[in-house]
């Protein structure tokens, strides 16, 4: 619809993940009306991450350094090994203070419907940090959806021989939803994983 620039950075922003193509137009037009300094700024910060910033040679989660803060972090329980999918997921278990371990990024999940299988993954490298014997258990925290769930069934079955305890993080409802919004799935795990409150005895 237009032309030059403005549609070339359109088209550009329409590739980013979860924006369209009317979200791309009103982000370029917002480009295009901001202080020119400003979008400077903005340019050298993606040329800046795409040059500086890798994978960490530990446990795959991005980093500006050969190791991420997590790894390099003498504080941290360097026994308990929580494996996610992506980066983005250690952030959100950070945020709840509960685990003081360290973590395995894989990079994905086993989905055959999209040609990603084990060997796709960074499993070997998890297989190789659990031979040292320092690790004593793995935390699956993979996504509860199909692809999660059966990247943690074959992560459970790989390691549950090397002598790890291993554990699946619990799943069940939401705080603040209602039971009959809740999908039939959810609702089970919610009840495969009830806790007792109280054992009834007075």
């Amino acid at each position: 619809m237009f032309e030059g620039p403005i549609q070339n950075l359109i088209d550009e922003l329409g590739r980013l993940p979860g924006v369209g193509p009317r979200s791309a137009q009103r982000i370029a037009f917002h480009i295009l009306h901001t202080d020119p300094q400003e979008v400077a700024s903005l340019a050298n910060s993606l040329i800046e991450v795409s040059q500086k910033v890798h994978f960490c040679s530990s446990c795959f989660l991005i980093s500006a350094d050969d190791i991420c803060r997590i790894c390099a972090d003498a504080r941290r329980d360097h026994s308990a090994i929580c494996v996610v999918g992506e980066s983005k997921d250690v952030a959100a278990i950070e945020r709840t203070h509960e685990f003081r371990g360290v973590y395995h990024v894989l990079g994905g999940a086993i989905s055959p419907i999209a040609g990603i299988g084990p060997e796709d993954l960074h499993i070997r490298e998890l297989c190789q940090r659990l031979a040292d014997d320092t690790v004593t258990e793995v935390i699956l925290a993979t996504d509860p959806n199909l692809e999660g769930e059966a990247t943690a069934t074959y992560l459970s079955r790989l390691i549950g021989p090397m002598g790890v305890t291993v554990s699946r993080l619990a799943s069940g409802l939401p705080v603040g939803g209602d039971l009959e919004y809740a999908d039939e799935v959810t609702l089970g795990r919610a009840f495969a994983g009830r806790r007792v409150v109280s054992d009834g005895h007075r």
